[in-house]
């Protein structure tokens, strides 16, 4: 699964979109320096996120929509079509 598939299950799965996410991550007062252990207990306890997608949004929390291009192209079913992941919702997403 891509990086950006992660990310659209999860807002399929719960509503909300990263950047959504990312708001409510630093309501509750994580940021870049925040470690992913504290930031994986709660999205497991309060939207029952497992550690693969809890991992995506940890990414996009404290590093932001940048991926490493080892991700980016290629005919994998992991490959992400650009270096920039998508914040705003799946179905305005104009890559789609």
């Amino acid at each position: 699964m891509s990086f950006q598939s992660y990310l659209d299950n999860i807002e399929a799965k719960t509503g909300l979109t990263p950047r959504q996410f990312i708001g409510l991550a630093h309501e509750r007062g994580f940021d870049r320096s925040t470690k992913a252990t504290p930031i994986l207990d709660w999205l497991k306890q309060d939207y029952d996120l497992g550690r693969g997608h809890g991992m995506a949004l940890v990414h996009v929390i404290t590093k932001g929509p940048q991926i490493s291009d080892k991700h980016v192209g290629g005919a994998g079913t992991h490959a992400d079509a650009s270096d920039t992941l998508w914040l705003d919702g799946k179905d305005t997403n104009p890559a789609r």
